[in-house]
């Protein structure tokens, strides 16, 4: 008996999928790239999928909007009202010991098919490289490990 691992049977199905498209059985609709430009990041047992508006392409001195949809191992979002989370700017550079730049306040905000995630408004001061920390512990009965994520971010 032949016996495969998950690792084995997922690329398999996902060999049997690709042939499925190529061959027009199972076609893929066409889909927006700005939907799909997101960065996904894990800590523990939380993963974050991170976008920002506009297109991940911020400008210097104007209003960069950030949104952070956190999910628990098996696809359940965490809202923000269950996580005390705060998010820091730095330069890309930064020593452990410095300060963050910006500490923008996180509210409660709907995006795409997540609704209540932690979003943020950034103005980067200047054009460089930046990096976004995320942390968060589970508040009163929310049940996920605390969490640090890290997002490069380059302004133009």
């Amino acid at each position: 008996m032949l016996h495969l691992s998950k690792k084995s049977k997922s690329l398999g199905l996902l060999v049997f999928l690709g042939l499925l498209v190529q061959a027009g059985i199972f076609p893929i609709p066409q889909l927006n790239t700005t939907a799909i430009a997101h960065e996904v990041e894990i800590s523990g047992d939380v993963a974050a999928t991170f976008h920002l508006e506009p297109n991940h392409n911020p400008r210097a001195g104007e209003t960069a909007k950030v949104w952070f949809a956190l999910t628990r191992r098996g696809g359940q979002i965490i809202p923000l009202e269950q996580c005390n989370c705060q998010l820091a700017v730095y330069p890309k550079n930064h020593k452990q010991e410095d300060k963050p730049l910006i500490e923008p306040p996180l509210k409660a905000v709907s995006a795409e098919r997540y609704q209540g995630i932690p979003g943020a408004e950034i103005v980067f001061p200047k054009a460089g490289i930046y990096e976004l920390k995320l942390s968060g512990k589970p508040k009163a009965a929310a049940k996920f490990k605390p969490f640090q994520l890290s997002y490069t971010v380059t302004v133009r």
